[in-house]
């Protein structure tokens, strides 16, 4: 059975050139991850002190754009038509790929869910599917010499726009919180859409160990994972609150890192289940649910 967003699935006939290789859409990474909230300048501090820089702005929204290293994070508090909360969450996250029209019909073709454009003037369309929540999957082509960004945004003058990560800091995937049971639909929508597939065991990441990982098929250079936890046993079914909980940053050196971060004010969860090692660790959470997990990862260089 093809995937779709579950627990809904239909077939469909892949008619792209695009072809059940490995990397079926050519996946290369995160290109940015989005948060939503109503109040931007409380988040953006939060992720100042996490070290991103914010160095553009939206040409006609209210939306901003930080940047460390090679991590985008978008803040958007652009109503349109929607009530926006005062606690921050990942609506979206966009995906880079080989051609993004072909990724997106692929998807449909599949059984995901288009998301219609609300394109303005002197903006782009940038195709996407419903991902888990309400939250949006974007698919991005434009990310070397020619990037979405320079058409959207306009930097901020004399700000440097392409500021340094903290200690080589890189994204490492997303935790995604779903519903009793939804483990394995989750695992089939990310399979046939993208060509994730399940992390053994024995190669678990970071130290929080629930649930399942899916390793992207990026390169080695962009690879990316996402974490699907389901509730503890105990809980009731909590489906309504399926969504994409925290980001999870690389790092080389995870104590390193985290000394950096703690010198710049951020707060790490020490106790006696969750504290800082080499393997990981675990921002406080800010703003009544921004966390960061830091995780142990070299990032081989692109060929």
């Amino acid at each position: 059975m093809m995937a779709a967003i579950p627990p809904t699935t239909s077939c469909g006939a892949d008619r792209e050139a695009i072809t059940d290789a490995p990397n079926p859409v050519g996946l290369d990474g995160i290109e940015f991850i989005e948060y939503a909230t109503a109040k931007p300048q409380a988040l953006g501090q939060v992720l100042e002190n996490m070290g991103f820089k914010l160095v553009a702005r939206h040409r006609s929204r209210e939306v901003l754009l930080y940047r460390q290293g090679a991590i985008n994070i978008i803040v958007n508090a652009h109503a349109s038509g929607t009530t926006l909360g005062d606690k921050p969450v990942i609506n979206a996250i966009a995906l880079r790929v080989r051609d993004a029209a072909a990724a997106y019909r692929r998807a449909l073709d599949r059984g995901a869910w288009s998301v219609p454009a609300r394109v303005e003037v002197m903006e782009l369309n940038i195709p996407a599917v419903h991902g888990v929540g309400t939250s949006r999957i974007y698919f991005v082509d434009r990310h070397k010499v020619f990037s979405i960004y320079d058409v959207d945004f306009t930097p901020i003058p004399g700000v440097d726009q392409h500021p340094p990560a903290t200690a080589g800091l890189h994204f490492f995937g997303v935790v995604q919180y779903i519903g009793n049971d939804r483990t394995e639909d989750w695992t089939e929508f990310y399979r046939e859409l993208f060509g994730f597939t399940d992390l053994p065991p024995e190669q678990r990441f970071g130290i929080l160990p629930k649930g399942r990982i899916l390793r992207s098929p990026c390169p080695a250079s962009s690879r990316f994972y996402i974490q699907l936890i389901e509730p503890e046993a105990s809980v009731l079914d909590v489906d309504d609150d399926e969504g994409l909980h925290r980001i999870g940053l690389g790092s080389a050196d995870v104590l390193a890192t985290v000394a950096a971060l703690s010198r710049q004010g951020v707060e790490f969860v020490e106790s006696a289940s969750v504290h800082t090692d080499v393997r990981g660790a675990l921002t406080k959470t800010l703003q009544g649910g921004v966390s960061f997990e830091i995780v142990h990862n070299v990032q081989e260089s692109a060929a």
